[in-house]
């Protein structure tokens, strides 16, 4: 048990000039990086981590979480200026925010934004804190027949609220899920669909497949459709009133619910291990728009939109360390990455870390609200520069977003293999795009393509191949038939409108 002087000697090596600055450093990194399309936060740390060896323990990860949360922050700035997401969780947020700057209220929507992950990063770290070691209990008991049937109910939902047609969106899911098994089989290691290309044998890059499906496919099509290469990529409005650059307090506490849910949705997905960003910000958009009274007006630039996919997104990143720092699982990317940089320092996560590392550990909580505080202040001042960069003429904005993407890809994937891949699955996008097939359903599949294989495996195995003994999992049972009555009460919601229009 943690004494009380111990937290309070970690919270003041936390807010010490040399800990707040190094937090600070890494914000900014993150937040000019995940700006970036075809970049992101877990590309970043992993580059950083090699150069925290010199550091002290608490400065070196303090900083390196200042990366995660700051991209988290930048992640949604491409995809609500110029519709160009790097990242599947970010495409989430470009539902509502591109059509609140083609409505001419950018820094409203990136500003709603900013609010909204800090709010819902903030949650998240209050509940690390607090309730960090019987979460992590809690997740243990969510065994592989728990975990299939929630990525199952997740599929439900995404593929009857996002995009027109449910039948298209369950389409779209299970391409997905048929890319997803190029590679290696995860139970056995069996070799699939490699066409004698080694490089297959991890699958294809899922940072090639999302950045060259969500954000390439759209470059290409801007750029094609280019008819002036100096016109502004993004024309803002000069005598803009103050309900077009702003966020009120009225506005914000109108989205308090949405708020919390999403960090809710973000907390319980971010506890799990495996599930990861994308489908907590898909699920709270999802149940946002599912319990809106006026649902059609998701997708037409609606504030809740961007505060319920915000706050799920940047709430997974502190439920995704509870398992890190009190079992030595990591909830996500970005916290497998940490666990490298905590053993560097020659610190092992796992239940003896609050015994033995207890004045850490909370300075390490220290340094993630001066994180947060962090973000917001930068947050405030970076979207004005990102606003007035995005104002340059199109043809420079998305040649050099291609090439940003083509120079990501290249990195996080180690050569051209990577680079060629996107190139494809941008071609696959601009198909699925002009057939009005959900690009990000099919995305979202194919990132939790390997995790529901090897659950659907493992559940077969418990079940021995009889459905009825699912009596012996009440939690997965109720998430099954959830699902079965949201694809039917979708689908009919979906055909009742399609035929009124």
């Amino acid at each position: 048990m943690v004494d009380f002087n111990t937290i309070l000697a970690g919270l003041g090596d936390a807010f010490t000039l040399t800990t707040i600055l190094f937090v600070l450093s890494g914000v900014v990194l993150g937040q000019f990086v995940g700006a970036m399309p075809g970049s992101s936060q877990e590309m970043t740390i992993a580059i950083a981590i090699p150069f925290t060896l010199v550091f002290a323990p608490l400065s070196a990860i303090g900083f390196l979480i200042g990366v995660n949360k700051g991209g988290l922050v930048g992640g949604a700035i491409p995809a609500i200026l110029i519709n160009m997401p790097g990242t599947p969780d970010a495409s989430a947020t470009a539902f509502d925010g591109y059509p609140m700057t083609k409505k001419g209220k950018p820094l409203k929507a990136l500003k709603m934004s900013l609010y909204s992950s800090v709010s819902g990063d903030t949650l998240s770290d209050l509940v690390l804190i607090t309730v960090a070691a019987p979460l992590a209990v809690v997740a243990l008991k969510m065994g592989p027949v728990e975990i299939f049937a929630l990525i199952i109910m997740a599929f439900a939902l995404i593929s009857g609220l996002i995009g027109a047609s449910v039948t298209k969106g369950i389409i779209a899911t299970a391409l997905g899920l048929l890319v997803s098994t190029v590679g290696l089989d995860p139970e056995h290691s069996t070799p699939r669909f490699l066409f004698g290309f080694t490089d297959l044998y991890g699958g294809f890059p899922i940072s090639s497949v999302a950045i060259g499906s969500l954000a390439v496919s759209v470059i290409i099509a801007r750029l094609a459709g280019m008819t002036g290469g100096m016109r502004p990529a993004l024309h803002i409005p000069r005598n803009q009133t103050d309900d077009q650059k702003r966020v009120s307090l009225a506005e914000y506490l109108s989205c308090r619910f949405v708020l919390l849910r999403g960090a809710l949705i973000g907390i319980c997905i971010g506890i799990v291990p495996g599930i990861g960003s994308t489908a907590a910000a898909f699920m709270s958009y999802a149940s946002t728009k599912q319990a809106a009274k006026d649902p059609e007006s998701f997708g037409k630039g609606d504030l809740r939109g961007i505060a319920a996919t915000e706050s799920a997104n940047s709430a997974v990143g502190g439920a995704s360390l509870i398992p890190l720092l009190t079992l030595g699982i990591p909830g996500s990317v970005s916290a497998a990455l940490l666990i490298g940089a905590f053993m560097i320092q020659g610190l092992q996560p796992g239940p003896l870390l609050f015994e033995e590392q207890g004045q850490l550990v909370y300075g390490l909580f220290g340094a993630m609200m001066i994180a947060n505080v962090c973000n917001l202040i930068f947050g405030l001042f970076g979207l004005r520069l990102w606003a007035k960069l995005i104002t340059a003429p199109e043809s420079i904005v998305f040649s050099s977003g291609l090439v940003l993407c083509m120079v990501g890809v290249y990195l996080s994937t180690g050569g051209m293999f990577g680079v060629y891949v996107m190139l494809m699955f941008a071609a696959i996008g601009m198909i699925m795009n002009a057939l009005n097939y959900p690009i990000v359903i099919f995305v979202i599949a194919y990132f939790l393509g390997p995790r529901f294989e090897l659950a659907l495996g493992q559940t077969a195995t418990i079940l021995r191949g009889d459905i009825t003994n699912l009596i012996n999992h009440p939690i997965a049972a109720a998430l099954l038939l959830m699902s079965v009555f949201s694809i039917y009460w979708l689908g009919i919601r979906s055909s009742v409108k399609s035929g009124k229009q």
